[in-house]
């Protein structure tokens, strides 16, 4: 008895719905303050905090967040900052095997498999409050926009009336079947804003893909 009381323990987080081998979730809460996440590094941060916090420890996290050409600055892709995969849920499911496989028509990421960090169902079409909406920034290749429309909410700096910022839906379904309806990363821009209020008025919470980059 003594060896299974301790086995579930071993294989998941204390206190959560977690496996320790987890190396995707989505953010259980956002910043707090709409798109304005600190920049990369304030979403990174936020990552490794709900993470460890859940009990898994050890891995290098990175939000999946593309950030656009400013100020001498040159853009950065999604895609290229989240390691080489494969990556499972807060169950141990394999949600997408590379990055190709992540941005292929293969991918295992749906309601049911983009969990949070906790092993929680995030709320999506039909649920109440709707937060499918989930902040990337990113084109459907995973990398970032070219020329002047913002996408990133300032490179994840603003939380105003201005700006915008790509949203995906993690429940892959939308107001009609097209295929951008069905993206987790590129459904639509978000509208009035980067503010916590104008997310919500689409289907948001600013919450946001966090990948193991180790």
């Amino acid at each position: 008895m003594g060896l299974l009381a301790v086995v579930p323990f071993a294989a998941h987080a204390q206190g959560t719905g977690a496996s320790v081998d987890t190396t995707f979730f989505v953010t259980s809460v956002g910043s707090g303050k709409g798109a304005d996440l600190g920049g990369l590094e304030g979403a990174d941060r936020h990552c490794q905090s709900l993470a460890e916090a859940a009990g898994i420890r050890g891995k290098t996290w990175r939000a999946y967040l593309s950030t656009q050409a400013a100020g001498g600055s040159a853009a950065v892709n999604a895609r290229d900052r989240i390691g080489r995969g494969p990556w499972r849920n807060a169950k141990g499911v394999v949600i997408a095997r590379d990055v190709a496989d992540l941005h292929g028509p293969g991918n295992n990421l749906n309601k049911q498999t983009s969990l949070t960090e906790k092993g929680a169902m995030v709320k999506g079409r039909g649920d109440s409050p709707n937060e499918h909406d989930i902040l990337t920034g990113s084109q459907a290749d995973g990398t970032a926009f070219a020329g002047p429309e913002d996408r990133t909410c300032g490179n994840w700096t603003k939380s105003g009336t201005d700006g915008a910022a790509m949203v995906g839906h993690h429940d892959r379904m939308g107001l009609n079947e097209e295929p951008p309806a069905k993206s987790w990363n590129a459904s639509h821009p978000t509208r009035g804003g980067c503010s916590q209020d104008a997310l919500k008025s689409t289907g948001g919470a600013g919450l946001f893909y966090c990948f193991a980059a180790n």
